[in-house]
């Protein structure tokens, strides 16, 4: 197809999308769902008059929390100076009321941001890294929920003194658990989307990724438990001055409780004003917790998964390699294992060697399982941390790739080598729109300013062939189609200008149309750059259009490799044999090949 009428189709797609824009965007914004929600609108301006109050507790009261007068006790409801009488000790009610609104806010502000803190920070470290670092954290916090808590903080009270901010500090630490197994839970999953793989190849650090690919996805989780640990935190500091333990000087929901049941048979009412003011509250933040939870579940477009990709294993052990300058990227006899359930290791790798030129562009194929993309995946770095490499070398430029620290491959990632993965859709982050995320991988890559990465980035994204880039700049993944998405990924790959270009499956979730124009882009672009391409690929099709040299696994090995009309014409393996004539007859193979593979070579 023609460039124009390509960019015309694409234009098409981009305008039917925009009638859905504002719907959208509606769905996707928590706020909106909580502005429409009555129990949360309810709950959330109850908080807020009740927390009001207890700031203007100076302004509006006559009296101090602890100011008595002998003409106050037990007085009634209604007594003038005192809205709602007065206790036993002759202390004004309404303005200990209100003073106790402030004590109960700065322990749930204190227990709550105590546990949250402490529970994220480790929450993210245990489930985005795992291994030993987990299982050092895991013991920590199981021994921190075997503490009875309220029973220590009791025993604690001569350590804390009585103030009740020391001993939220504390309860914070013993909330912490509760918050740790939520992130932990949450980042264990994303750290497996393909668009964290996306970023860690791009060379983003660990706490850039941390920070923005995987807190916008744990955030939801954790506001969610964090109002229901605000009402424990109030429960709890009420429970303990209703005991007491603490300050008698400190106002609180609980001391007025307490003070209230020893003066029932006198003043009932003294007990039912701070017990009912409690209880909304805390019944309050519940249900504000579970219309967060309605809000925020589901607000995010789900990405799909690939298995496990992580980081490769360390202390793997590898065979020793002479610098080779000659070849831009040179794997040698590379063997990889993963653990099973039984014990005995599978063999996924079982000595793969290849070499790529400069400028060259070489077609990994295989069917599923051959070992493609675990190749692919050792050169770049990203392999999960129960496979070992046992034997092999992986060379970039003369460079030994395999036993480098993450640190060192973040130098090398987007920078030396660039990736383009196979689902565009899963590989773009829904938290931020596709601008935002080219704009932060150039930034990552080439240290530029804001302004001119995002100058870049446009630049990028109509050198791809994408139609009204300032419009698409700023639209999310779902506001897009596949072949953009994809285009959109093959921008910020090479940003940089890589050397080596790894291409896995680039065209399979694509049409035969969009197809033919990604693999136009990747030869035009390679022949600007001069870049190698390795394309991981099962699609003879794709192969015999773009490629120089071939090389087919199988199994875990390289069975045959060759130049692509020499290997289509005379396939010497019967694996490769086999793999071409389930793609054509026998009888039609040699005869409909070679203009196929002519066609190919003639547009190189």
């Amino acid at each position: 197809m023609a460039q124009p009428e390509s960019e015309a189709l694409l234009s098409t797609e981009v305008a039917l999308l925009e009638t859905d824009t504002i719907e959208a965007a509606s769905h996707r914004s928590p706020i909106r769902r909580l502005l429409r929600d009555p129990q949360a609108v309810i709950t959330t301006a109850f908080l807020l008059t009740v927390i009001l109050m207890g700031l203007l507790a100076p302004f509006i009261t006559q009296h101090g929390p602890n100011e008595s007068s002998l003409d106050a006790v037990n007085a009634g409801i209604g007594t003038p100076g005192y809205l709602l009488g007065g206790d036993q000790s002759g202390r004004d009610s309404f303005s200990r009321l209100l003073y106790s609104i402030n004590t109960g806010a700065i322990s749930a502000l204190i227990g709550t941001g105590v546990a949250c803190v402490v529970g994220l920070t480790f929450g993210l470290i245990g489930g985005y890294f795992g291994g030993r670092v987990r299982t050092a954290i895991e013991w920590i916090f199981n021994l921190v929920m075997t503490f009875p808590g309220l029973l220590l903080l009791i025993v604690l009270m001569p350590l804390t003194k009585g103030d009740f901010r020391i001993t939220m500090l504390i309860f914070g630490v013993l909330l912490s658990p509760s918050i740790y197994r939520i992130v932990r839970n949450v980042t264990a999953g994303v750290k497996n989307e393909l668009y964290v793989d996306a970023a860690k190849v791009a060379g983003l650090s660990t706490a850039r990724i941390l920070g923005r690919h995987v807190m916008p996805v744990v955030q939801g989780p954790v506001i969610i438990s964090a109002a229901f640990l605000m009402g424990a935190a109030v429960n709890l500091q009420s429970g303990l001055a209703f005991l007491g333990v603490g300050s008698t000087e400190v106002p609180s929901f609980g001391a007025m409780i307490a003070t209230g049941f020893l003066n029932f048979y006198v003043h009932p009412l003294q007990f039912l004003w701070p017990a009912l003011l409690l209880g909304a509250t805390t019944a309050s933040l519940v249900l504000l917790g579970n219309s967060l939870r309605d809000a925020l579940e589901g607000a995010r477009p789900k990405a799909a998964k690939l298995g496990s990709i992580k980081v490769l294993a360390p202390g793997a052990a590898r065979s020793e390699a002479k610098s080779d300058t000659s070849h831009l990227l040179k794997v040698r006899d590379l063997k990889m294992e993963y653990p099973t359930p039984s014990g005995e290791p599978k063999q996924v790798l079982k000595g793969v060697s290849l070499e790529l030129k400069a400028g060259e562009t070489l077609g990994l194929v295989g069917e599923s399982g051959s070992g493609k993309t675990q190749t692919a995946f050792s050169v770049l770095g990203v392999l999960p941390p129960e496979a070992v490499i046992t034997n092999g070398s992986v060379l970039l430029e003369g460079r030994e790739l395999l036993g480098l620290s993450e640190r060192e491959l973040r130098k090398i990632r987007g920078k030396e080598i660039a990736y383009i993965p196979q689902e565009p859709m899963s590989n773009l982050d829904p938290s931020f729109t596709v601008g935002s995320q080219l704009v932060e991988g150039i930034r990552t890559a080439s240290g530029m300013s804001h302004s001119a990465a995002k100058a870049r980035a446009l630049e990028l994204m109509e050198r791809v062939g994408i139609p009204n880039t300032r419009r698409t700049f700023d639209l999310y993944p779902h506001q897009i189609s596949g072949g953009m998405a994809q285009r959109i990924l093959i921008a910020g790959a090479v940003a940089s200008q890589p050397r080596l270009l790894i291409a896995d499956e680039p065209t399979t979730a694509l049409d035969v149309t969009i197809q033919a124009e990604i693999l136009d882009l990747l030869r035009d672009l390679q022949q600007e750059m001069g870049m190698a391409i390795l394309l991981v690929t099962h699609n003879f099709g794709v192969v015999a259009d773009i490629c120089d040299r071939i090389a087919v696994m199988r199994e875990g090995l390289i069975v045959e490799e060759g130049d692509v009309m020499q290997v289509f014409h005379h396939p010497q393996h019967p694996y490769t044999q086999k793999l071409l004539r389930s793609i054509l007859d026998e009888s039609n193979l040699r005869e409909d090949l070679a203009p196929l593979v002519a066609t190919g070579k003639e547009q190189k």
